[in-house]
């Protein structure tokens, strides 16, 4: 029952739970916790729809995870992947079934906050939060987080979930350690129907040329979105290598028409998702693919689960009962997306190393395709590839103890011609931006 009514001592109104932060994780938080029957207040800072550099592929994982009777504003269905190391030994594969789809942020997340506000939510745009108290004198009772908003203007809740992004102000609050922090650079670029219909239902992945670096085109109708991503602290070399890849692909001649950069940030393994009545979720606790740095299907179900044990935490009579559904929180993102960030990190660590072999494996061995494919469609997850395939698991702890081969990789980090060679996938530079890729 929601107690939307309840009240601290002096009137002012106590929500069941208060969301921060109205991208994917919070309005999924948001979505849950009002489907409960609960009183759910969602702040933003910003007015929506607004931008958030993402390259906007929803994969299987995120589909599953979407509120009834979503439908999702698809600016394009992706049949084909193109290959690339560093713009050499170029490969198309393709599926016939639709592998994942492409968005543009600003749609999907406001179509997100619009079915939060139809189960109930109330969205308060324009509202920066400065800080959470659960303790001292804003605080009427220790059933209650006061949320203190700037200017000074205080709001009630019996849980809060942090939503806020990777920079997230609840993320201090609760302590999020951080492991990995990248740097991910992003241009939209419209270009003509030509252009465009060139790139239709194709999208390229590029293993770049600093470790753990890749670039990406993302086709959306009449724009392209052109993004790379690689570690922090190679700033110069990022934004080297996004203007190396535009020029490559011969897009250097169109004006951007958005040109923003964003930094991701991975969770430690010991950091904390809760503090008392406030619990994290999505980017602000640091959840996402570390090798892809995917974090659209990890915002959406972290969000989700956030705002089923919110309602849990507000129904908490003491500390203890907090605790003891903020630890079962806890363990349901670690036993899932907790899981999956752990394969990754270990595929991270084998690609800094080795991009080439992953070159060679997705363009000219069919059980990696295979596996890249299942996994975007959502058929199956890395966690689940090591759990039922014993051979993927002994694969994986072979080439994250092996050192690196005399040849596999040159000083560039990129496949050696034989190695590429061997698995079918040589093909002339430049032929990325035309269509006309093997294919298998």
């Amino acid at each position: 029952m929601s107690s939307e009514n309840s009240s601290a001592d002096d009137g002012q109104r106590v929500w069941d739970v208060v969301v921060v932060g109205a991208g994917p994780a919070g309005a999924s938080a948001a979505y849950a916790a009002a489907v409960a029957g609960r009183s759910v207040l969602l702040l933003e800072k910003a007015e929506l729809p607004r931008y958030k550099t993402c390259g906007g592929g929803i994969i299987g994982p995120s589909r599953d995870c979407l509120p009834p009777g979503f439908e999702l504003p698809l600016r394009d269905r992706v049949h084909a992947v193109t290959f690339s190391n560093n713009g050499r030994f170029t490969r198309t594969r393709r599926s016939k079934q639709m592998m994942f789809g492409l968005i543009n942020r600003p749609e999907f997340d406001h179509q997100l906050v619009e079915h939060a506000q139809k189960a109930g939510a109330e969205l308060r745009t324009g509202a920066t939060v400065q800080r959470v108290e659960q303790h001292g004198s804003s605080v009427p009772d220790r059933r209650t987080v006061a949320v203190v908003l700037q200017g000074g203007e205080t709001l009630l809740a019996r849980a809060v979930v942090g939503a806020d992004g990777s920079a997230s102000r609840i993320g201090a609050h609760v302590g999020v350690k951080l492991d990995q922090v990248d740097l991910g650079l992003e241009a939209e670029i419209p270009v003509p129907e030509t252009v465009a219909e060139d790139w239709k239902g194709r999208v390229l992945i590029d293993w770049g040329p600093m470790p753990g670096s890749y670039g990406w085109v993302f086709p959306k109708g009449d724009t392209l979105t052109v993004g790379v991503i690689s570690a922090r602290g190679e700033g110069a070399a990022t934004k080297r290598y996004l203007e190396d890849f535009i020029a490559r692909l011969g897009l250097a001649g169109f004006e951007p028409s958005i040109s923003s950069g964003h930094l991701t940030r991975c969770r430690a393994d010991d950091s904390p998702l809760s503090r008392g009545r406030v619990l994290v979720c999505g980017d602000a606790a640091g959840l996402l693919e570390p090798w892809t740095r995917e974090g659209i299907s990890f915002a959406l179900r972290s969000g989700r689960l956030a705002g089923e044990w919110a309602v849990r935490i507000g129904e908490a009579h003491d500390a203890v009962d907090a605790r003891r559904q903020a630890l079962n929180y806890a363990f349901a993102i670690k036993a899932g997306l907790g899981v999956e960030m752990s394969v990754g990190k270990r595929m991270l660590a084998i690609f800094e190393r080795r991009p080439g072999l992953f070159h060679a494996a997705l363009t000219g061995f069919r059980p990696a395709w295979n596996a890249f494919r299942e996994i975007t469609q959502g058929s199956t997850s890395l966690a689940e590839l090591m759990r039922s395939h014993p051979m993927a698991q002994r694969a994986l702890t072979a080439l994250d103890r092996r050192p690196v081969e005399a040849g596999a990789v040159d000083a560039g980090g990129e496949a050696s011609a034989g190695a590429a060679g061997e698995a079918g996938a040589v093909e002339e530079p430049g032929a990325v931006g035309k269509g006309g890729e093997g294919s298998s």
